[in-house]
């Protein structure tokens, strides 16, 4: 199945499969792929998918749709053609082995947070896999290990390890942050949503920060505390 990788300064922060035959790109919470950027209008995009061929609109959009460096109003997506909307890189797959892309976790404030399965790296990274986190490529990040605890809510007192590359926390379409491991450590990034996660009271920007052991986040009212190991 289609999907589409979204990415910013070489952090993975969310993948779609394109199950639809009209999906959305925007920045008003009500689109498919929600990016919570001025940069991006509130209706900017739609993916037109007829049988397997997926086609990119722009919807005269502010600051246009870019495919592979170049504006564009209709073009058919080809595997690996890059979308650029503002900062923002999203990547189009459409034939990928199922173990090539990391999947990324949710875990919702009030419930129990799925059991995380082991990863098992590749030697090295497939043509088609996602744009890899800044300096992640090559590297062997089996050392640098950490985890989530929660404190607040009905899931107070679970944790979860950080065992993936990327792996994303909050109420989707409400506030989502991303966790990326990094072979110096872990930082955190917004993703989307009004409600921005923040680090010991400090909320983030557009930056990705830097966490460290015992670092408390907040987001989207639950109460979190970063464990590295």
């Amino acid at each position: 199945m289609p999907k589409m990788i979204v990415s910013i300064d070489g952090v993975v922060i969310k993948e779609v499969q394109l199950s639809k035959d009209r999906t959305t790109l925007g920045r008003r919470p009500y689109n498919d792929i929600v990016i919570d950027n001025l940069a991006v209008s509130g209706e900017h995009a739609v993916l037109l998918m007829n049988g397997n061929e997926v086609y990119l609109e722009d919807l005269n959009s502010t600051n246009g749709t870019y495919v592979n460096g170049k504006a564009v109003k209709k073009q058919l997506l080809q595997n690996a053609d890059t979308v650029e909307i503002g900062k923002y890189k999203i990547k189009y797959v459409n034939e990928a082995p199922a173990a090539s892309f990391e999947k990324t976790m949710i875990i919702k404030p009030g419930s129990t947070p799925p059991p995380a399965p082991a990863q098992a790296r590749p030697a090295a990274p497939p043509p088609t896999a996602p744009a890899a986190p800044a300096g992640a490529t090559g590297y062997d990040m089996s050392h640098v290990h950490g985890s989530i605890k929660v404190l607040s809510g009905a899931a107070a007192g679970r944790e979860v390890a950080l065992v993936k590359v990327v792996t994303t926390i909050g109420k989707p379409g409400v506030a989502v942050a991303s966790i990326t491991k990094r072979p110096q450590g872990f930082v955190v990034a917004h993703v989307e949503g009004a409600n921005r996660a923040s680090v010991n009271g400090t909320v983030i920007g557009a930056d990705p920060v830097p966490l460290r052991h015992g670092d408390l986040l907040e987001l989207a009212g639950t109460q979190m505390q970063f464990v590295q190991n």
